[in-house]
């Protein structure tokens, strides 16, 4: 596998997502960073490592702004599952960071699929899940994946709160109850940022002391709009109720899922609010899917929404990212659109975008080379870079991919 300070990858077709498509392209990675991207014309400096992408396509790494890489792991039953916590219904406090583990086989998944970053979520069992966490898919621990942590705070509204915390006889078992469940937290974390601004313009001698509360601490970085609320809602009405909620705290939210966005979304647009929609390849396993449409991401977007593609691994694979997309341009999504769905609006998305998601000189190498247009489905991914490191080359012998240890 390529290695050294300086590899430059020659002859493909690079798509750098934010401008043109290069033929005969050249992406120059310096110290595990993009220096350059030009065409035949960009010389790489003496003493570089020359990887031959002809005939191939040459695109960042993709980007899955919702899944449960490594907190749900594959194969492994309850003993992998950490998702959700559930001895109360607010845990704005509990970090999936925590319950990553890189070891997890859905990572080499993800590279081999051409997806180099994922955003992590908790779970949607509770009105208040915890904070999420953006990461490289590569790495010894996961501290040396993160790229922002937290990236979001996970909220759920509609059936899954309700049933699951409803079998536990656990408050609250209901729309109304989970709306108001966090409509209290929010208050009290308001409440405690107020004691935080009456200590800091208090004589330090009469500053009342305040205990730390981890769970309120949170809970203040997204009124504060440090963090964006990741919200889980699939029916129009709990989208409505999103909307409204964030219009009432004025936090930055996010709407994952939104499978009946299509419906109202003229009023996502109006609100600004971009769409984490996924995952598409699924069956109508409950209630509040049987109005799924792989059209949804293409009638988002010609609504005026932001709209990014996400699997929610393990429900569809991490690997089949771009399937989704490419089966969502089949239903009317337009193709610039599609790839910029899982690339640079997820990594704006999860505000990584100044490191990933693109091929412009400055951001992490975080590099794909395809075997041919990615929206193929007999293309592969037949090498993969992160930081400039090559961590996954597809072997055609053996039919099988090699990837580097971490």
């Amino acid at each position: 596998m390529a290695g050294g300070n300086s590899i430059a990858i020659t002859g493909g077709r690079v798509v750098p997502v934010e401008s043109e498509p290069i033929d005969g392209g050249t992406v120059l990675i310096v110290d595990g960073k993009i220096a350059a991207v030009g065409g035949p014309d960009l010389k790489p400096p003496p003493g570089t490592d020359a990887v031959d992408a002809a005939g191939r396509w040459v695109l960042p790494g993709l980007v899955d702004a919702h899944t449960h890489l490594g907190a749900r792991e594959e194969g492994e039953g309850w003993a992998g599952h950490d998702t959700n916590e559930l001895t109360g219904p607010i845990q704005a406090h509990v970090r999936v960071l925590d319950a990553v583990n890189p070891a997890d086989e859905g990572f080499r998944d993800a590279i081999a699929g051409g997806v180099l970053t994922a955003g992590i979520t908790p779970g949607s069992g509770n009105p208040i899940g915890g904070q999420t966490v953006a990461v490289h898919c590569w790495g010894r621990t996961v501290d040396d994946m993160v790229l922002r942590s937290p990236a979001g705070m996970k909220s759920a509204l509609g059936e899954n709160p309700k049933r699951v915390l409803g079998e536990r006889r656990v408050n609250p078992s209901s729309r109304l109850g989970t709306a108001a469940a966090i409509r209290g937290a929010l208050v009290d974390a308001l409440n405690y940022l107020d004691k935080e601004k009456d200590q800091d313009h208090s004589p330090e001698r009469d500053r009342p002391a305040q205990s730390r509360d981890l769970k309120l601490e949170a809970l203040g970085r997204v009124l504060r709009r440090e963090i964006p609320w990741r919200q889980h809602c699939h029916r129009a009405d709990d989208i409505a109720t999103a909307l409204r909620l964030a219009d009432e705290f004025g936090y930055d939210l996010v709407i994952d899922h939104g499978t009946e966005g299509y419906l109202i979304a003229d009023k996502i647009a109006a609100a600004g609010v971009p769409v984490v929609t996924g995952p598409l390849i699924t069956a109508r396993s409950k209630v509040e899917l049987r109005n799924r449409t792989m059209a949804n991401p293409g009638l988002l977007a010609a609504a005026g929404v932001t709209v990014a593609i996400a699997t929610d691994h393990p429900v569809v694979p991490v690997h089949l990212l771009i399937v989704q997309a490419a089966l969502a341009v089949r239903e009317g999504l337009d193709r610039d659109t599609a790839l910029r769905a899982v690339t640079i609006t997820p990594a704006r998305i999860m505000r990584v975008a100044d490191r990933i998601g693109s091929l412009v000189p400055g951001k992490d190498a975080d590099v794909a080379i395809w075997s041919g247009d990615p929206f193929d489905v007999m293309s592969r991914v037949e090498a993969a870079y992160i930081g400039g490191r090559e961590v996954y080359r597809y072997d055609r012998a053996s039919r099988s991919g090699v990837f580097a240890a971490p």
